[in-house]
C-alpha cells in the first residue's frame, strides 16, 4: 500500500524491476468431452487420449479464479492414492471449515490487493471457499471427476466430467465481489498467486480472467504466466468476451494459451408459437414452463414502459423501467444488451409477466445461449427477433405460446463461434495471432458453488450443483484439461511444443463439412475468431511435428518489439544482450502473421519431429493477393527429436488494394500427420 511518491521514489531503486498500479480485472464462464472425441455414445474408444494418457493422472491443475467448493463430487478423493511427491503447496486454514483431500490437494486465497479498493476486509474474506460458482465450474471443468447424473432442472442428463478426471487440482482464490465495475480480481492478488502456485509445483495453469490489453511489462497475467512458462508450467488464458468487435482479445502474450469460445453439438431448444401461425426457434434453462400451446397476450419491453422510463431501457427491461400493469400476465419481449440475461427475466417477473422471450440485437446475430432463468423464457436470434417485433407492431392483439425445452444432440453446423468471444487483431503484439485455439465454452454444464444461485442474482433463492455458463471462462478449461492429458503423456514436451501440438491439429471446418462460421454474422470466421480452430485432443497427442520456443526466444522477441532492457528484466530477472540481428520474422510462432506486407518479407520457422521417420511436404492455400513461397518443399527426419529449419516468402501481387487482411494455410504433411498453419497477412 503505497503513496504516489512513494511507488515512485521505491522505483528508483535499483533491485526494484517495475511499479505499476494495482488495477481490476474480470472474470471471462457435459457433452463438450463426447463432442471433443475422448469419448463416443457413453463408451470411450482405445484410441482416445483419456486412455493413452491414464485420464491425466497425478498432473496438478491449479486455478486462479472465485475459490471452489470442497464438497463437490467433482473434486472427492475416493479411490485416488498418495498426493504427488513434487506438490509442495498448502491448504490455506480459514473461516469457513474448508477442507483438502487428496483430490483437492491445495487450496490459498490471496486479497490484500482487492482490500486496497474495498477498505477492510473482516474475516469472512479469509476463505478460499466459491462464493460466486465461477471457480467451481471452471476448475471442475479442467480436472473434474466423473460424476454420473448431473443435470441442470432435467435438462442435460449425464456424467459431468474434468478433461483430465485424474489430475490432482488447487485452487487459488484471487477474484472477489466486484466494486463499482473497477473489477474484481486485482494485480496484487494474481501476482501473489502466480509467485504462490510456480512454488507449490503445478503442471498447469488455468486462468479464465482477463483485463484490457496491455503492455507486458504491466500486465500481471502476462508476467506471472512468463515465470510460470520458464518452469516448465503451462498457463492457459481465456481471450475475453468483449466480441465480435475486433481487437478485443486480451492474454495475448505468446508464451501462454489463448482460449476463444465456441458451441457444441447440443442445444436445449424450445419454440416460441405466434398468433400468425410462424415457430421461432429458441433455446433456455428454465425450471418451470409454462402450459403447451396456451397462448398469452405479447407485449414488447418498449410498448410495456413505464411512465418516467425511457423506450430505451425499457425495451431492455432494465430495473424500474417496466409498467407491472402493463406487462402483467402477458409474455414480455425484453431486448439483449447492457443489463444481464438473466437480470431481464428478473425484471420481467417483478412486472408480473408470465414468461420472457430474449431477442438478440444485431451484434449478437445468431448466437444464444441457455440460461437458468427465474421464469419461462426463449432466448432467440436476431433474424427471428426482427420477426417477432414485426408481428408485435403488425397485430392488434398479439399473442404467443412457448414450448418446454428439450435436450437436443448432434445439432449441425458445430461448433460456430460465440458472437461474445473477443477476437484479434492482437493490439499489443500485432505479428502473433490471438487467440491461438478455439474450444467449447456456451452451455457447458460443470460443478457448482451451494453458496450461489444458478443465476447469480441475490433474487434467486434456489440452490444446485451443477449449472450451465457460457464464456472464454469456459472454453479456457477445457484446453487446460486437455493440456494435462498432454503434461502426462509427453512430460519431456515444453509448454511451447504443447501448445504447437494443440494448435497444429485444429480444426476449421464445422461438423457438417463447412467452414465454422461467426455467430454474430453467419459468415465464415477467420483466424481473428477461432485462431487455429477447434482444439482436437485426439489428434494433438501425435501432432508429428512442433514448433518449440525457448525463454531466450521469448526474450529476444522482447527485444523486437522494441522493449528496453529494464522492461525485459521484469521477464529475465537479469540483465539480458538482445541480440543485433533477431527479428520478429524468426521468431517460432506455431502461426505466422505478417500485419504489414510491403513488397515482400520472408519468415523463418523450425520443426522438431515427434513422430516417427518420414518425409513431410509442404501444401499452401495462398492469403488472396498473396503469393507464398516455401523453401525447401519438402523435409526428411530420420529420428524423433531432429530439427529442420524453412522459409516462407511472402509476395504481395497486386497493387493499390485495400489495407485489409488476408488469410491462408501452410500444411506440413506426411499422409498421416497435418501439421496446420494459419496464414494472416495485411498488405501496406
Amino acid at each position: 500500500m503505497l503513496e504516489d511518491d512513494e511507488a515512485a521514489e521505491l522505483a528508483k531503486h535499483p533491485d526494484v524491476i517495475s511499479v505499476f498500479l494495482n488495477k481490476g480485472k474480470r472474470l471471462h464462464t457435459t457433452h463438450s468431452w463426447s463432442f471433443l472425441g475422448l469419448e463416443r455414445d457413453g463408451e470411450i474408444p482405445l484410441g482416445s487420449i483419456w486412455y493413452k494418457s491414464k485420464f491425466g493422472k497425478d498432473v496438478v491443475v491449479g486455478n486462479l479464479d472465485t475459490g471452489v467448493w470442497p464438497e463437490s463430487k467433482s473434486f472427492s478423493d475416493e479411490g485416488m492414492g498418495p498426493i504427488p511427491s513434487h506438490w509442495r503447496g498448502i491448504c490455506q486454514r480459514d473461516t469457513s471449515g474448508f477442507c483438502c483431500n487428496r483430490k483437492l490437494i491445495g487450496a490459498r486465497y490471496f486479497n490484500k490487493g482487492y482490500a486496497a479498493f474495498a477498505g477492510p476486509l473482516n474475516s469472512t474474506y479469509n476463505t478460499t471457499r466459491d462464493k460466486a460458482g465461477h471457480g467451481t465450474h471452471t476448475l471442475s471443468t479442467a480436472g473434474g471427476n466423473f460424476v454420473p447424473k448431473a443435470n441442470v432442472f432435467g435438462n442435460g442428463n449425464g456424467t459431468v466430467k474434468g478433461g483430465s478426471p485424474n489430475a490432482r487440482v488447487a485452487a487459488y482464490k484471487v477474484c472477489w465481489p466486484p466494486i463499482n465495475g473497477s473489477g474484481e480480481c486485482f494485480d496484487a492478488d494474481i501476482m501473489a498467486a502466480f509467485d504462490a502456485a510456480i512454488s507449490d509445483g503445478v503442471n498447469v495453469l488455468s486462468v479464465s480472467l482477463g483485463g484490457d490489453p496491455a503492455d507486458f511489462f504491466e500486465d500481471s497475467i502476462a508476467i506471472g504466466s512468463f515465470h510460470a512458462s520458464k518452469k516448465g508450467i503451462v498457463v492457459v488464458a481465456s481471450a475475453g468476451n468483449s466480441g465480435p468487435a475486433p481487437g478485443t482479445v486480451s492474454n495475448v502474450a505468446p508464451w501462454m494459451i489463448t482460449v476463444g469460445a465456441s458451441t457444441t453439438d447440443r442445444e436445449f431448444t424450445n419454440y416460441v408459437g405466434l398468433g400468425n401461425r410462424r415457430h421461432l426457434k429458441g433455446t433456455s434453462l428454465s425450471e418451470k414452463g409454462l402450459p403447451a400451446a396456451k397462448f398469452y397476450s405479447l407485449i414488447s419491453g418498449e410498448h410495456a414502459k413505464a411512465p418516467n422510463s425511457s423506450a430505451v431501457d425499457a425495451s431492455l427491461c432494465k430495473p424500474g423501467a417496466l409498467d407491472p400493469r402493463k406487462a402483467k400476465g402477458k409474455i414480455l419481449v425484453c431486448l439483449r444488451g447492457e443489463n444481464g440475461r438473466v437480470n431481464k427475466g428478473e425484471q420481467a417477473l417483478l412486472a408480473g409477466a408470465v414468461g420472457m422471450i430474449l431477442a438478440n440485437d444485431e451484434n449478437s446475430g445468431n448466437e444464444i445461449i441457455a440460461d437458468a432463468h427465474v421464469l419461462p423464457a426463449s432466448h432467440i436470434n436476431f433474424t427471428d427477433g426482427e420477426a417477432l417485433y414485426a408481428y408485435i407492431n403488425s397485430s392488434r392483439v398479439p399473442v404467443a405460446f412457448m414450448t418446454h425445452v428439450k435436450t437436443k444432440l448432434e445439432t449441425k453446423p458445430a461448433p460456430f463461434m460465440a458472437a461474445f468471444s473477443s477476437r484479434g487483431p492482437n493490439s499489443i503484439a500485432s505479428s502473433i495471432l490471438k487467440p491461438d485455439i478455439t474450444a467449447p465454452g456456451v452451455s457447458i454444464i460443470a460443478s457448482y458453488s451451494l453458496a450461489v444461485s444458478p443465476t447469480g442474482e441475490d433474487f434467486d433463492k434456489r440452490r444446485i450443483s451443477f449449472n450451465t455458463e457460457s464464456g472464454t471462462s469456459m472454453s479456457c478449461p477445457h484446453v487446460s484439461g486437455v493440456v494435462g492429458l498432454l503434461k502426462t503423456l509427453h512430460p519431456d514436451w515444453s509448454p511451447a511444443s504443447i501448445r504447437s501440438a494443440i494448435m497444429t491439429t485444429a480444426r476449421t471446418r464445422a461438423n457438417n463439412m463447412n467452414p465454422i462460421l461467426d455467430s454474430s454474422t453467419n459468415l465464415k470466421a477467420t483466424p481473428f475468431d477461432y485462431g487455429a480452430g477447434h482444439i482436437r485432443p485426439n489428434r494433438a497427442m501425435d501432432p508429428g511435428l512442433v514448433y518449440d520456443l525457448t525463454e531466450n526466444d521469448y526474450l529476444n522477441f522482447l527485444c523486437a518489439q522494441g522493449y528496453n532492457q529494464s522492461q525485459i528484466k521484469i521477464f529475465s530477472g537479469k540483465p539480458y544482450p538482445c541480440p543485433k540481428s533477431f527479428s520478429l520474422e524468426e521468431f517460432n510462432y506455431p502461426s505466422i502473421t505478417v500485419p504489414n506486407l510491403n513488397g515482400h518479407v520472408t519468415v523463418t520457422r523450425r520443426v522438431r519431429n515427434v513422430g516417427p521417420p518420414g518425409e513431410y511436404l509442404a501444401y499452401v492455400k495462398s492469403p488472396p493477393g498473396v503469393t507464398v513461397l516455401v523453401q525447401p518443399k519438402s523435409l526428411k527426419f530420420k529420428r524423433i527429436g531432429e530439427e529442420k529449419t524453412f522459409k516462407v516468402t511472402l509476395k504481395n501481387v497486386t497493387e493499390n488494394e485495400p489495407r485489409d487482411y488476408v488469410f491462408g494455410t501452410l500444411v506440413w504433411t506426411d499422409r498421416k500427420h497435418y501439421v496446420r498453419s494459419a496464414l494472416v497477412v495485411r498488405n501496406y
